[in-house]
């Protein structure tokens, strides 16, 4: 680890330290940045006391599921895939703005009962310091049940874990954000199965063209808004017709693009503290 900083080395050795005082570990596992460097590093302290656990669920795209247990197995750390029926819950499908506590707390849920029925001692997730700074309702589901933190408790931003992602070698170093599906639709507009399989189309599709970020935002029935880089601006342009093609193939009208650009948390763009609570 030579080439990481004082300070990313430092909570490099903090993380290990804390791994190190767990029993054993179920970890919610997304493929994502987070909870890849996670497991990666929860497994070289703990080897088979950790256990990774991805649930397959319509808000979760098809070819994450895939890349999910392709990464597990590049580590080495043993897998399982559970499903949850957050459509199930009509206080999620209603879309609130504490819809990710709802999604979360089942999530969770299912990994305490994991963790019990396999007797692993603790359960974490792959919430980064970052995550302080933004509305994270899925945080209070967390801390009512229990989870673990380990990359927020121990001051690791998404930043740091990019760098010590690239020194272990994870292919996950520079992968995009993610976040489910369900964060694309405007609260308040009712989350159906159909709605995210038109989005989890649509997103697999802008994905050939390797923008490092993007969201496809569904608004009413009909009407996509994409959110790229600014610096992606001039390509999805010269790529106009071919997009708007297949967009209304999957079931779009209507195909805008977002003159902001992408951003996290854009749909928290119009919550006010009230909102919040």
């Amino acid at each position: 680890m030579s080439e990481l900083s004082k300070t990313v080395k430092e909570k490099y050795n903090e993380l290990q330290d804390y791994l190190a005082n767990l029993d054993s570990l179920v970890i919610g596992f997304s493929g994502g940045v987070d909870s890849t460097f996670l497991l990666k590093v929860a497994y070289d302290v703990l080897g088979d006391k950790v256990l990774a656990v991805t649930s397959s669920a319509e808000t979760y795209p098809a070819e994450q599921l895939e890349e999910a247990k392709e990464l597990a197995k590049e580590i080495g750390a043993q897998h399982l895939v559970t499903y949850t029926e957050e459509l199930d819950n009509e206080d999620f499908v209603k879309n609130p703005p504490r819809r990710c506590y709802y999604c979360k707390f089942e999530f969770f849920k299912s990994l305490k009962e994991v963790a019990e029925e396999k007797g692993y001692a603790n359960v974490a997730d792959g919430a980064n310091y970052d995550d302080i700074s933004d509305y994270r309702p899925g945080a209070d589901a967390a801390k009512e049940l229990g989870v673990l933190s380990p990359l927020k408790e121990t001051g690791f931003t998404k930043d740091d874990i990019r760098e010590v992602s690239k020194e272990l070698g994870l292919p996950t170093w520079n992968k995009a954000a993610f976040a489910c599906l369900s964060s694309r639709f405007p609260y308040g507009d009712e989350i159906t199965a159909d709605k995210l399989e038109m989005v989890d189309q649509a997103e697999a599709y802008l994905r050939q063209y390797s923008w490092q970020q993007l969201r496809v935002r569904h608004h009413d029935e009909n009407t996509a808004r994409i959110e790229i880089l600014s610096e992606d601006f001039e390509q999805l342009l010269n790529l106009r017709e071919d997009i708007v093609n297949k967009f209304k193939e999957i079931g779009y009208t209507y195909i805008t693009m977002d003159l902001e650009g992408y951003r996290t948390g854009s749909m928290n763009e119009v919550l006010n503290e009230e909102d919040k609570k």
